[in-house]
């Protein structure tokens, strides 16, 4: 990516606008490397999305640095939310590219607490 087109990516970016405070989300956490917040549609509570405050556009554009502050700021969530709200379990899910149906094209992990019969099925599906 050019200079320019990486400008333009962040700029239409929703998680760079929310990064900027342009654009409304409830923030959880945020610090210089990492911030988290609530999705706009929850799967369970405590569903939260966690991104890189420097704009990659997928998991082969992030640094290293930058994915190990993600995963270390998911498993300090995890086990808050573990606390917070009785979850028995996580899944942390990610999406690179559009036919992994990546929606959001700034690098970004969920993490989904999970409960007894919670009813939700986020483990691979139906094969083709």
């Amino acid at each position: 990516m050019t200079a320019t087109t990486v400008q333009s990516a962040t700029e239409s970016c929703i998680f760079c606008q929310i990064i900027r405070g342009e654009a409304r989300a409830a923030v959880l956490y945020s610090d210089s490397r990492v911030i988290a917040f609530v999705p706009i549609d929850p799967v369970t509570a405590g569903h939260t999305i966690l991104a890189p405050t420097v704009h990659y556009e997928n998991l082969f554009d992030i640094t290293d640095e930058s994915l190990y502050s993600v995963m270390r700021a998911a498993k300090t969530i995890a086990a808050e939310l573990r606390a917070k709200y009785g979850a028995t379990g996580v899944n942390l899910l990610h999406a690179t590219g559009r036919d992994a149906q990546q929606s959001v094209f700034h690098f970004h992990l969920h993490v989904v607490p999970r409960y007894f019969e919670d009813g939700l099925d986020l483990w691979l599906g139906t094969r083709l």
